[in-house]
């Protein structure tokens, strides 16, 4: 899915919604587990509900590396179930990578050739040579680390150096060097609030995924209030607050009310902002 089509799909849909597919067995209602393959057919359930109200999703990795070659089976199964059944929308490996030239390119040709997914995470701190291998498949995305939610960030990504400039500033303006808004996004928590505005300054048109809206605390409106571009430009998260909404039976009817919900929420933003 290139910059145009999803623009297409947000306008089409009313949303700039990106569930997370957090799937964690500890979680998920009983009823699932009498399935063949319960992690699959949990992400199926919540992806047949939610897909009306959504452009993306976003499994995490790690929630399906730590269940070895069975979370992976799923992990693929999940994707290719998206791409066959929901296939207008964007599929995203949250799997942060990065790493020297060689392994970056062999991480690159894991997730855009084996698993085929549209765009992944990828962290910046080794350099160019660890971000460009991914950059060099057309119609795929990398989406690159810069201010995240999680309270540690401010260990490293507000550090200034002498001339004021912080660190997430120059990872933004460095990687505009390695990509172009048609291929790269960046990673901005919801819980920054008016620090979008910092971001818009360095990067008025690339895309930012967002997550931290819901249980992490982040407000949508600020988001959109700071964030949004003419193109809205935004991918907003959630993946507790949507597929952990309701732990019974009615687990993925409950999901996509919540799915909804946001949707609603989203295209009333949309409408402000005259898109």
């Amino acid at each position: 899915m290139n910059r145009q089509e999803l623009i297409g799909q947000i306008r089409q849909k009313r949303s700039f919604l990106c569930v997370g597919l957090d799937t964690d067995p500890k979680k998920m209602p009983q009823c699932v587990f009498d399935l063949y393959d319960p992690i699959f057919e949990f992400n199926k359930a919540i992806i047949d509900a939610t897909a009306p109200y959504c452009v993306a999703y976003k499994p995490n990795l790690a929630f399906y590396e730590a269940y070895g070659i069975k979370g992976m089976k799923a992990f693929v199964d999940t994707c290719n179930y998206i791409k066959q059944n929901h296939p207008h929308h964007l599929i995203i490996a949250d799997a942060k990578r990065g790493d020297i030239g060689n392994t970056s390119t062999m991480y690159a040709r894991t997730f855009f050739e084996e698993y085929d997914v549209d765009a992944l995470t990828v962290a910046p701190y080794m350099g160019e040579d660890s971000v460009t291998p991914f950059l060099s498949y057309p119609g795929k995305w990398v989406i690159l680390l810069a201010l995240t939610s999680n309270k540690g960030s401010h260990d490293f990504q507000l550090t200034e150096d002498p001339s004021g400039q912080r660190l997430f500033e120059k990872v933004i303006l460095k990687s505009q060097e390695w990509g172009t808004p048609e291929n790269m996004m960046y990673v901005v928590g919801a819980t920054q609030g008016k620090m979008f505005e910092d971001i818009r300054r360095v990067a008025p048109d690339h895309f930012l995924l967002v997550p931290g809206v819901g249980a992490q605390g982040g407000s949508l409106q600020d988001v959109c209030r700071y964030g949004m571009n003419k193109d809205c430009g935004i991918l907003v998260n959630s993946s507790r607050g949507i597929i952990y909404a309701c732990n019974d039976d009615h687990f993925a009817e409950i999901a996509g009310n919540k799915a909804r919900e946001l949707q609603q929420e989203m295209a009333e933003e949309l409408e402000k902002a005259g898109i």
